[in-house]
């Protein structure tokens, strides 16, 4: 139904609406600025628009001139609190705040889908939710549009949803991939705090000291994964803080450490969870401390039905080439809230490479770097694939 060609003649106003959004980023589950931009890209589409209530939300659905089910294409909105260092031209203009993983090209290419959309509306078999997300950045901003009923909006349940997500590295501008099954890890957080007994430097045997059995923690959380987890079901634990006493002669009464655990699947997310609390405690009663864990599940896995990343894929071959569009061989360590959807219905998530052409893509500022950069030309290419993954869904079975 649609071609890249369809999308090269929305560039420009999709481009000035990105750099717009980029100019003014915010933050978590309340962007009221992002959200009245959204609300005027899409004034004058044939589209029911309701806004949430617990975040600044726009959803968005399409009827189709013919009967069918519902599907849903997703585009999260938020950005993250980073000091932007790109040097674009349509830079950050609040200081301490970035666009640094790109949801600005995904909500302009949202906005740019329902317009190619309403211009074939009299041609879909059915109707099309679109969901502009705030809060992915942490906030679950996704499950609560859920409890919201974004996935009801069109009176019944959507059969499918996509989304996608552009990448300022790894993959070459225009480039596609997806894979069945996990694409995306969980995400949890945790905080440790050991307690013992102060006292002084030149006497340990008078205290009780929790920094070696903090250090102990962090090597054997490292053994636990390489010596209890499968290699094929892999796990992440990264201990990146750690806040111990003040003075190099004073044994502090309490420390703490902060990781976060990354798994690719629901055994072994268990599994992992268990053995960190089980580590901990068994290592704090050895030193007689006491040992308490704040363990947050954050994300769970994102997982690609197998129908669906097929489907998703075979559409993104005949819209970019076999060249340009594959199966990733492996997932990706990074998590993602359009998980709680693909929990409750199939679908299928999406990468977009959106690295300038003459960046090497080995060595380009990554995702959530201050040094970011996001070639505006993967906006048009996200919008086409959204549309024809929703147009072409409606049609047929992805099976």
């Amino acid at each position: 139904m649609f071609s890249l060609d369809d999308g090269h003649r929305l560039a420009d106003s999709l481009i000035d609406l990105r750099h717009a959004l980029h100019r003014e980023p915010e933050i978590g589950l309340d962007l009221p600025l992002t959200q009245a931009k959204v609300l005027a890209a899409l004034h004058g589409l044939p589209l029911e628009i309701e806004t949430g209530k617990a975040l600044t939300s726009v959803t968005a659905v399409l009827r189709g001139g013919r009967p069918g089910p519902a599907v849903l294409l997703r585009a999260d909105m938020d950005a993250l609190p980073v000091h932007e260092e790109s040097g674009v031209e349509h830079t950050s203009r609040i200081p301490g705040r970035m666009h640094a993983c790109g949801h600005d090209l995904h909500t302009a290419s949202l906005v740019g889908a329902a317009r190619l959309l309403a211009a074939r509306r009299a041609e879909l078999a059915g109707d099309v939710v679109l969901m502009f997300q705030p809060g992915e950045e942490g906030q679950g901003g996704a499950k609560l549009m859920i409890d919201e009923g974004v996935l009801e909006a069109a009176g019944e349940r959507v059969t499918a949803a996509y989304a996608l997500h552009v990448a300022a590295t790894a993959l070459p501008l225009g480039m596609i991939v997806t894979r069945p099954g996990s694409i995306l890890a969980a995400s949890d957080s945790v905080t440790v705090t050991v307690t013992g007994a102060g006292g002084h430097g030149s006497s340990p045997h008078l205290a009780n000291d929790p920094i070696p059995a903090l250090c102990e923690m962090v090597t054997a959380l490292q053994t636990m994964v390489t010596r209890g987890v499968d290699a094929f079901d892999p796990a992440v634990v990264t201990v990146g803080a750690i806040h111990a006493g003040g003075a190099g002669n004073v044994i502090p009464h309490a420390g703490t450490f902060e990781a976060t655990v990354r798994t690719f699947s629901a055994a072994t997310h268990k599994k992992v969870r268990e053995g960190f609390e089980r580590v901990v405690r068994g290592i704090a009663s050895a030193h007689d401390l006491h040992a308490d864990i704040e363990y947050r599940e954050n994300y769970p896995v994102t997982v690609n039905d197998t129908a669906e990343a097929a489907f998703a894929l075979r559409t993104a071959v005949g819209l970019a080439g076999p060249q340009q569009a594959f199966n990733a061989p492996k997932p990706m360590a990074g998590s993602e809230d359009f998980a709680f959807v693909l929990d409750q219905v199939p679908g299928a998530y999406l990468g977009v490479g959106a690295v300038p052409p003459g960046t090497d893509p080995r060595t380009a500022p990554m995702n959530h770097s201050a040094q970011a950069v996001f070639d505006d030309r993967a906006v048009p290419v996200s919008a086409v694939l959204l549309a024809q993954l929703a147009a072409r869904r409606l049609q047929e079975s992805p099976a």
